[in-house]
């Protein structure tokens, strides 16, 4: 006896997939990890940040709307939390009108750079055998610092070379090291002596160096002059910053030819010195002075390279002295750094 398929009912006994038709759209899930095929987890995430996106910018213009229907009366921003405004209070932190410091400084190794008394004349080498690729980044160091002078490492150690520079009056040593033919280190020694180490040179510092980006990979970059530049050193609020701070600082002149509208910055954010070499330019922007009538002077910042990241290491007291060298500080990784909230400059 045949058996005869019933004509209608369920899809599902029909062999075939049943319509969703309620139009209702779900959410995607922040977490498809249970999805085992990586081209559809992909794109379940993928639309999972398209909709949070979306959503956040419709927080955002519903919040801006009822600030400008509230008009005064209106709440104040949130200040989002950071890393930076949240940072764990130090006991060095330097107070900008604190007069035991100003005396200090006033006394130390680099007071007279910054006064102008003396103007930096600094030696620059490299590690043995450098490779070919290090002197593009030597090339932008020699147009970034003025009064930098290039000599070949050759069979020279360190302490050598710091009485080499000594005996031809320089006032800096820079050493650069490099992985993968890039550069990764970075040693600075100051060797003039002075009256503030007891006749000696020093302190000498040790900076791991990251991100190199040369200038002309830097977009839309310019070409530095010979002028000297400005000097801006920002972030730098503990003791310890000051001190390296000054440090950086004692490698330029500090008679800065304001016509060639150069600034070198050292910006300090989480024990991590952003370098920058800029030019600011002043154009006549598009919004009108109401007082005067004139429109009004826009500055806008044109990059010139290199653009690296520093971090600090050590710093020694004197010249570059590993055996019997006396550390003013030493980064101790997993002694001081203890949370995230934890910086040192």
């Amino acid at each position: 006896m045949a058996i005869t398929k019933k004509k209608g009912g369920h899809a599902s006994l029909q062999g075939k997939k049943p319509l969703n038709t309620a139009k209702v759209k779900r959410t995607v899930s922040n977490n498809p990890g249970h999805i085992k095929n990586k081209l559809k987890r992909s794109e379940i995430y993928g639309k999972y940040l398209l909709e949070k996106k979306a959503r956040k910018r419709q927080t955002r213009i519903q919040r801006d709307k009822e600030a400008e229907a509230l008009g005064e009366d209106a709440p104040k921003k949130q200040t989002p939390r950071t890393l930076d405004n949240t940072r764990e209070s130090e006991v060095t932190t330097v107070q900008p009108d604190d007069e035991e410091i100003l005396a200090d400084e006033a006394e130390d190794e680099f007071a007279p750079y910054f006064s102008d008394e003396i103007r930096p004349k600094i030696l620059l080498t490299t590690r043995p055998m450098p490779s070919g690729e290090l002197f593009h980044f030597i090339a932008d160091l020699m147009r970034f610092i003025p009064q930098l002078y290039y000599y070949p490492r050759k069979t020279y150690s360190v302490k050598e070379i710091c009485q080499f520079g000594a005996n031809r009056k320089f006032t800096h040593l820079i050493v650069l090291s490099e992985k993968s033919k890039v550069c990764n280190g970075m040693l600075i020694s100051h060797i003039r002596p002075s009256t503030a180490a007891n006749g000696l040179g020093g302190p000498t510092a040790f900076f791991k160096v990251s991100n190199v980006i040369p200038s002309t990979d830097v977009p839309n970059n310019g070409s530095a002059t010979s002028h000297v530049p400005e000097l801006n050193l920002h972030g730098f609020t503990t003791r310890l910053g000051h001190r390296a701070g000054r440090f950086l600082g004692s490698l330029f002149p500090h008679n800065a030819q304001f016509q060639g509208r150069q600034v070198a910055t050292f910006h300090n954010q989480r024990d991590f010195i952003f370098v920058r070499h800029h030019r600011y330019v002043f154009k006549e922007g598009n919004q009108v002075n109401k007082e005067t009538g004139k429109k009004k002077t826009k500055a806008k910042l044109q990059e010139l390279g290199p653009r690296f990241t520093m971090k600090m290491r050590w710093l020694q007291e004197g010249t570059f002295d590993t055996q019997f060298g006396e550390y003013e500080w030493m980064h101790k990784r997993k002694e001081m750094d203890t949370t995230r909230r934890k910086f040192h400059l």
